[in-house]
């Protein structure tokens, strides 16, 4: 009888993955559960020898058996999809048991953190800051700088945190770290203390997340041997998308209201309860066995400019072939949307791209050429923030999208700051205003939602839109963090890019 490998990730069980490995089992297969190669188009992905057959169903079992099944895409290794990437973080994903200490330890885990321990804190951090790492969650801060003040400062107790609270639209890659590779998260970490003197670690990961969560308790107790005396516990968050935001979450994991914390302090000095802390993404810290394992010049080596080592980006959203594909820095939109992810599962064109989750810019198809770097993102007012790719054809209506950010502000505010607080209120309304202005011709003026009855004045629909202009500028540049602060990004590139959604041929100059 055949081994059949089959993922357990939380994506291939929703649709349908235990039906299909019970099939196998009743068929008297071996059935091994591993992680996710991340060809999500695929799942359930069952693996024979190294040949995939996806999307299966308990029906295609006979046939797979037996050579028939029109669902074979030959060796998985050897798939386009996969054998294009770069790929570091996700080098065990579908090769591995996740929770399996000998799986783990025959494909290179451990060493990165036995290398750390040979050379010694100062030296382990020194590794990080030249490897050029930066922070996977947004802002792009260098990595190793952090590591180095938290390093530096004086305290009884550190603290390392781990931020899994993966909330952005499109993003999944940390769910596939914890579900699919939990040692590596936790052996990053232990480093992490180990170069800062920090003894205790948390997870901070979010309670939609509950296979993930299973899994990291597992893998933590199963390792705790070989991490001592470094001491890992996992902690849920409560659904709030604001604590992604670092010092939110260090209130909510001290049991604190999910609320901004004014900086400075930075919490590398005053950190959680009060201590310095390392507060890193999942990606930031599941890149640190390999950097101490191979070395900072090995994964410096991939990426350009100051954006160094690879990215897991996420192809989701009406595309083709969504899932996890890795690479370097530099690859292009148009290359990830067009040639990996096949254009849109509709079949339609490509009418906008968001990258960075539900605060990032939408762009146009004439800005495909924009090489995948924080810089180059930067410059024309976009993120790359945690590499979500969220794809939409023609159809969609681009002053709809842009109503949705301030209302999913206007929801998600701590409320700390005024113009979070309530420019995304005053966002929402203006836009309805706009929409209400616009000509009727467009077909979703009079089916987009209302949540008020915004009073009509004389202002023009240009003068609105001149308003809304301002309202984002301000947004922007004096909320306290950046959920406030990215706000304005889908909104103002939909408009730049789309002014006919909003009923004017080209939007108007703000006012001096």
């Amino acid at each position: 009888m055949a081994t059949v490998r089959i993922s357990d990730d939380a994506l291939a069980l929703a649709c349908g993955a235990d039906d299909v490995a019970a099939a196998f089992e009743r068929a008297g297969h071996i059935v091994e559960r591993t992680s996710s190669w991340g060809m999500q188009w695929l799942e359930p992905l069952v693996e024979i020898d190294g040949k995939g057959f996806g999307r299966a169903t308990p029906a295609d079992v006979a046939a797979i058996v037996d050579g028939s099944s029109p669902l074979g895409i030959g060796t998985i290794a050897d798939h386009p999809f996969i054998a294009s990437q770069q790929r570091l973080t996700f080098a065990r994903a579908g090769k591995t048991r996740p929770t399996s200490l000998d799986d783990y330890a025959a494909t290179g885990g451990w060493k990165g953190l036995a290398r750390a321990r040979e050379i010694g804190p100062e030296a382990t951090v020194e590794e990080v800051v030249q490897s050029g790492l930066r922070g996977r969650g947004g802002a792009g801060f260098p990595t190793g700088i952090k590591w180095k003040t938290v390093a530096g400062a004086k305290a009884d107790q550190k603290y390392i945190v781990c931020n899994a609270d993966e909330g952005d639209s499109a993003t999944f890659a940390d769910r596939m770290v914890m579900e699919g590779d939990p040692y590596m998260l936790i052996e990053g970490m232990a480093i992490a203390g180990f170069a800062v003197g920090a003894t205790r670690g948390y997870i901070y990961c979010r309670s939609e997340y509950p296979h993930a969560i299973a899994k990291l308790q597992e893998a933590i107790r199963k390792s705790a041997h070989l991490v001592h005396p470094f001491v890992l516990e996992v902690r849920a968050g409560a659904g709030a998308y604001v604590c992604g935001e670092e010092t939110s979450l260090l209130n909510s994991l001290e049991g604190k209201r999910g609320e901004v914390r004014a900086k400075p302090p930075i919490p590398a000095l005053v950190g959680l309860f009060g201590r310095p802390t390392i507060v890193n993404n999942v990606l930031s810290l599941a890149a640190v066995p390999y950097i101490l394992s191979e070395g900072a010049q090995a994964y410096a080596d991939c990426g350009m400019g100051r954006s160094r080592g690879t990215m897991p980006i996420q192809l989701a959203g009406n595309i083709k072939h969504g899932g996890l594909y890795e690479t370097a820095f530099g690859i292009t939109l148009g290359q990830l949307v067009n040639e990996i992810g096949g254009g849109t599962a509709s079949g339609r064109p490509v009418k906008s791209v968001q990258v960075g989750g539900p605060l990032g810019a939408y762009l146009h198809p004439d800005q495909f050429d924009i090489p995948f770097d924080y810089e180059a993102y930067a410059a024309v007012d976009a993120l790359i923030g945690h590499g979500g790719i969220t794809v939409f054809d023609d159809t969609a209506d681009m002053a709809g999208m842009a109503r949705f950010a301030m209302e999913f502000c206007a929801v998600e505010s701590c409320g700390k700051c005024t113009p979070c607080r309530i420019g995304s209120t005053r966002g929402v309304e203006l836009i309805d205003r706009i929409l209400e202005r616009a000509p009727r011709g467009r077909d979703t003026v009079e089916t987009l939602p209302q949540m008020h009855n915004a009073p009509h004045d004389q202002r023009s629909l240009e003068d609105e839109i001149v308003l809304l202009e301002d309202l984002c500028e301000t947004m922007k540049f004096g909320s306290l963090c950046a959920l406030g602060g990215f706000t304005p990004y889908p909104v103002m590139s939909a408009l730049k890019h789309w002014p006919a959604d909003f009923g004017v041929t080209q939007v108007p100059e703000p006012a001096e």
